[in-house]
């Protein structure tokens, strides 16, 4: 897993040990046992995952589609990263979107 701080090049991937978790279903909660900043992640789907992590002094839900490359699964430039203020404010919301959502279906 990446470290706090640190920037990927083109190419690089995430290293990977017994320590990490192990690919999970659809919804389901995976972590990992590193100071890497990423908490838990939960799996959308095959190619979209959303993460709770810290960088710096901020915590963040990040949601985000993976691309596979190489054999290696990265994360790609499609997603959002909400500071907690503004995942606060979604969470407030969602029965709101919820009902505008039947309301189209």
């Amino acid at each position: 897993m990446w470290k706090k701080g640190t920037k990927r090049k083109a190419g690089e991937t995430e290293s990977s040990d017994a320590g990490d978790a192990k690919p999970t279903k659809n919804g389901k909660a995976e972590s990992s046992d590193k100071d890497d900043g990423i908490g838990l992640v939960f799996e959308l789907s095959k190619n979209r995952k959303v993460s709770v992590k810290t960088l710096g002094d901020k915590i963040l839900v990040d949601i985000r589609e993976f691309y596979t490359k190489d054999g290696n699964t990265l994360p790609g430039k499609k997603g959002i990263s909400l500071p907690l203020d503004q995942w606060n404010i979604l969470k407030e919301h969602m029965s709101e979107i919820d009902h505008a959502i039947k309301e189209e279906s």
